[in-house]
């Protein structure tokens, strides 16, 4: 009975990865047809997702702080209204502003609304689900499930963004804030914080610190714990080159093979069903196996290395050949995801969980940030081969810089 109770806690908290991420990926199928829409150029049409993750990274601290402070059940609901509020907005302007020239400053505002409510939700579900379980092994499961949420939300959101865009075209902006009130709700009704949460002495004293001495303390961690660093680089780099091939990918299936709508959303869902799948299994494999998850993360890397140097060097012209390349690097992106969210809760403790995994949050956020960008800018065989440099220095990181001991693996 308590075994089915934490499954439905688990249900709830992996609506909101899946949630967070329709928020955001959904926009990326339509991209092309929100810049004829709106009249913007390529650049700006990046800065829709740009914005979202940009006031992510500078609030995921925050939320972190404030959710080993006042509790991480609270904080995930604030921050789903707020994200629900900014999808309103966005939705609105899109829908009232049709065509004119305010509307993309509008509908950016409700982005960045969004972006600081998303730094809030996914982030703590992370250390929450290090707090419900007390084996390693549930842990690393309940992570895969939630690693698995996110990536099937990335796997459903070119399709249901292509599919709602045949509506109208602002329908993928304007039904955020109706999943948001979803999650909101599963997440209020079904999930019950572990009394320990709040019960002992260590974690009293993490709530009444003050934010200097908050500052002071995350600092001396990371000082004693170094290899974080090299998983928050390799978090970041991993997905900057996720959102940028998946950036590349929806214009290229436009401007050179003529692919659009619904079955545009299905090809850009082959790599991101292979990250999804791959998520699944890895956070069953690994359990608290320390060396393994640094094996998987090393050849996770060497995959995606090997797929986007092949990229740059035969600049394939046949389509069925890039969709092969690009699945092989999200096979190599399912091996690694899991496997660095389970290094980070099985080698803090959980009084500083929250914290930790939210600068890992906003490490990746900035890779989620800058991959569209820089592939509005760069094409064809250079992007490949920055996002192979990308794998090739995360790789070098994963091995020479996460050591597990031989006990247990701790990094």
């Amino acid at each position: 009975m308590k075994a089915n109770k934490k499954k439905l806690d688990l249900v709830a908290l992996s609506s909101i990865p899946l949630i967070m991420t329709l928020a955001n990926s959904m926009l990326i199928p339509i991209l092309p047809l929100m810049q004829r829409q709106l009249k913007i150029s390529a650049l700006q049409t990046s800065l829709i997702i740009t914005v979202y993750a940009a006031f992510s990274i500078v609030c995921i601290p925050i939320a972190g702080y404030l959710s080993d402070r006042v509790g991480r059940k609270r904080v995930i609901l604030i921050s789903l209204s707020i994200v629900t509020a900014g999808g309103f907005i966005s939705g609105l302007a899109a829908w009232l502003m049709n065509g004119h020239s305010g509307g993309y400053a509008i509908i950016l505002t409700g982005r960045a609304i969004q972006g600081i409510g998303a730094a809030g939700a996914f982030p703590i579900v992370i250390p929450l689900v290090g707090d419900m379980f007390k084996s390693k092994d549930e842990v690393s499961s309940g992570l895969g499930m939630i690693e698995t949420s996110n990536t099937f939300g990335k796997v459903l959101s070119p399709i249901l963004g292509s599919a709602l865009a045949l509506v109208v075209w602002f329908l993928p902006l304007a039904i955020v804030p109706v999943i948001s009130v979803i999650s909101i709700l599963a997440v209020g009704f079904l999930v019950k914080i572990p009394k320990s949460e709040n019960a002992s002495t260590d974690e009293k004293a993490a709530k009444s610190q003050r934010f200097r001495t908050f500052i002071r303390n995350t600092a001396s961690l990371l000082s004693t714990n170094r290899w974080l660093y090299a998983i928050f680089t390799i978090g970041c780099l991993v997905m900057f080159t996720m959102f940028g091939f998946l950036y590349f990918l929806s214009s290229t299936l436009e401007d050179n093979f003529q692919t659009d709508g619904i079955r545009k959303g299905f090809m850009l869902a082959i790599p991101l069903s292979a990250i999804c799948v791959l998520s699944y299994f890895t956070g069953k494999i690994i359990g608290e196996n320390k060396r393994r998850m640094k094996a998987l993360s090393v050849i996770g890397l060497l995959l995606l290395m090997s797929s986007m140097l092949i990229c740059g060097f035969i600049n394939p012209h046949k389509l069925w050949l890039l969709i092969t390349l690009i699945l092989v690097s999200g096979i190599g992106i399912g091996l690694v995801l899991p496997s660095l969210d389970a290094l980070i809760t099985e080698g803090i403790e959980k009084k500083q969980r929250g914290t930790i995994t939210s600068l890992y949050s906003s490490a990746r956020f900035i890779g989620v940030a800058l991959g569209p960008l820089i592939a509005s800018v760069i094409h064809d065989k250079w992007l490949f081969y920055l996002f192979a440099g990308c794998a090739l220095v995360s790789s070098i990181l994963a091995i020479f810089t996460i050591k597990p001991s031989r006990s247990d693996g701790r990094a």
